[in-house]
């Protein structure tokens, strides 16, 4: 039987662990993790108290915890290193060279709109061309160090 009880340490943790995974940059920001995870929290305990059923509760709280964090900048820049630049590097070093890449390729993100469906949208492929290309560039002007 699952309970309706969840609390905030809950909701800390599984914002984290994400942050941690594919949003780096937000990985410290103890407001914005503060914040969300409350609003986490009090969705989900206003959800049950309205008599929706733990599934809903979920559900909602999830929309509130992780909204806006569906599209990763750090995802997409991991995925492209992974995919074009695997053979010049070993497993190990992929995400530290991927992490170093994010403020590199941050600015090719700000032509684009990036909301939560993103990775779904006919943009996509232009971005992860201009993303190769930066890192490319990156690589051909600084080695691999």
């Amino acid at each position: 039987m699952e309970t309706h009880q969840k609390d905030l340490s809950y909701f800390r943790l599984r914002l984290q662990e994400l942050l941690t995974t594919s949003f780096p940059e937000k990985t410290y920001d103890v407001k914005f993790i503060a914040q969300r995870s409350s609003w986490a929290s009090n969705a989900y305990e206003g959800a049950f108290r309205a008599g929706n059923p733990v599934s809903q509760c979920d559900h909602i709280a999830d929309y509130v915890l992780f909204e806006g964090l569906y599209f990763s900048r750090f995802d997409t820049v991991f995925q492209v290193v992974c995919n074009e630049f695997d053979t010049t590097m070993a497993d190990e070093e992929l995400r530290p060279f991927a992490l170093k890449m994010l403020p590199v390729c941050d600015p090719v993100f700000t032509n684009y709109k990036l909301e939560d469906d993103f990775a779904y949208s006919s943009e996509f492929d232009l971005l992860y061309t201009e993303l190769t290309g930066t890192i490319a560039i990156w690589i051909e002007e600084n080695g691999l160090q």
